[in-house]
């Protein structure tokens, strides 16, 4: 079955494009470059923790930013992944979800292949349309992805050939179904398959995608995960569609988990790591850190601090240092910074700054691109809110965090990705010698 998928999706494959109609088909080895600090290649960045690890700072922020190219890549919420020179965008177009490769500099498409994926949005969510909403995963010259109608697939980077592919549950997450952006971890992939009240956490083989563990003890939220060292454990830590989990990263196996319930069922945060502090909040609840530790042989964890001056929704907080900063839902939309080792307050800004805000950050700078298309750049000072720019950098709906690498900004839309520019110091020094 796996093979007839393949095969099915294999004819989905566009020609290889340039600029002369056609480009030579690279070798596996030369696509999977080396990954290096400049690239994104899954949800969050390298880290997983929206840190930006190639920032070139401009002299003075520009009045405008320059945008280098535009282009129509279909609908969704994914971010796009950007490995070496270039990029993956996951999306709908039609009733087929494709996997696109761009060249970063230019915004050629080089590949795209797709499969037919026929869905209908729940009523409750129909705003929000039916293109994916989970990130792509990249490792060692394969792309990792989770449609949504539940299907898995392993694309070959170098030219959009299906490795493998796992046909959907046909059990669905209540509401925008799979936002479980995937995970991977020393040669496996991993996934929160299933959906309302059947689901489960699982490892496949990034070779082959056989399954090699699995823990079916919650479906799925709308969350991702992220790796930690816990308790001197290797652990993936993520939010399901009942509980906040820790689960052994080589076996699969439980190792605690805390009780996690949202309004309307809809747990979609992913959790920050502040030392062996793990500190997460979601949908109108508290902000919470608490302590994991193995105890006598048994997991613990303990409350280390909840702040209620700052529920959040949707939009996941960073940590800069020993603070978070996140938007809170409070008065239509207020940023704030709370003390990740105290759990106090540091400022919260002036009321409706946004509806949702997806916020990465260099060093001491944060990024914020806001759900009506505007980037806010901000610093992370630690007793005011401090905007140094605002740019318009999209017409429509903005959900996926900005992709930054160097001086660009990889922004997309409800339907198109675009780069944008600012010059460096260095480039501002030579255009004036």
């Amino acid at each position: 079955m796996c093979r007839l998928n393949a095969l099915v999706a294999w004819m989905f494959v566009s020609v290889l494009l340039s600029a002369a109609g056609s480009e030579p088909a690279q070798s596996p080895a030369a696509a999977s470059t080396a990954q290096t600090r400049a690239d994104w290649p899954q949800w969050r960045g390298p880290n997983r923790d929206a840190s930006v690890g190639s920032f070139m700072a401009p002299g003075r922020w520009p009045e405008q930013l320059t945008m280098r190219w535009k282009v129509d890549v279909g609908l969704g919420y994914a971010t796009p992944i950007l490995v070496g020179s270039r990029l993956f965008m996951f999306a709908r177009q039609g009733d087929n979800e494709n996997m696109t490769a761009i060249d970063a500099a230019t915004g050629a498409v080089l590949w795209r292949t797709g499969y037919p994926a026929v869905f209908t949005m729940n009523s409750g969510a129909a705003q929000h349309g039916p293109g994916p909403k989970s990130t792509p995963a990249y490792s060692d010259g394969k792309v990792f992805s989770i449609g949504m109608t539940g299907i898995v697939t392993a694309f070959e980077a170098a030219n959009g050939r299906i490795i493998w592919q796992k046909p959907g549950t046909g059990v669905m997450p209540m509401f925008t179904t799979h936002a479980f952006s995937p995970l991977v971890d020393r040669g496996l992939v991993i996934f929160h398959i299933g959906g309302h009240n059947d689901g489960a956490l699982t490892a496949f083989d990034v070779n082959t995608g056989d399954v090699k563990w699995r823990w079916a003890g919650d479906g799925p939220g709308y969350g991702s995960p992220i790796l930690a060292e816990l308790g001197g454990t290797h652990q993936i830590i993520t939010l399901t569609q009942r509980r906040l989990v820790g689960v052994d990263a080589v076996t699969g196996i439980l190792l605690w988990e805390r009780p996690y319930t949202t309004p309307s069922t809809t747990n979609a945060q992913t959790p920050n790591l502040f030392g062996q502090t793990v500190i997460f909040g979601d949908a109108g609840n508290p902000v919470q850190a608490f302590a994991v530790s193995k105890q006598s042989n048994q997991w613990v964890t303990e409350v280390a601090w909840e702040n209620n001056d700052t529920p959040m929704r949707l939009s996941n907080a960073v940590l800069v240092g020993d603070r978070l900063f996140g938007l809170s839902t409070r008065n239509s939309g207020q940023y704030f910074a709370i003390d990740a080792k105290t759990g106090k307050t540091l400022w919260t800004s002036e009321p409706r700054q946004a509806l949702q805000a997806a916020i990465v950050h260099a060093g001491d700078l944060l990024f914020s691109l806001e759900n009506d298309g505007e980037l806010v750049i901000m610093r992370s000072n630690a007793s005011a809110f401090e905007v140094l720019h605002r740019y318009k950098v999209a017409q429509t709906e903005t959900w996926a965090p900005p992709v930054i690498s160097g001086n660009r900004v990889f922004i997309k839309d409800v339907g198109t990705l675009a780069l944008w520019t600012w010059d460096t110091a260095s480039q501002l020094d030579q255009s004036i010698h």
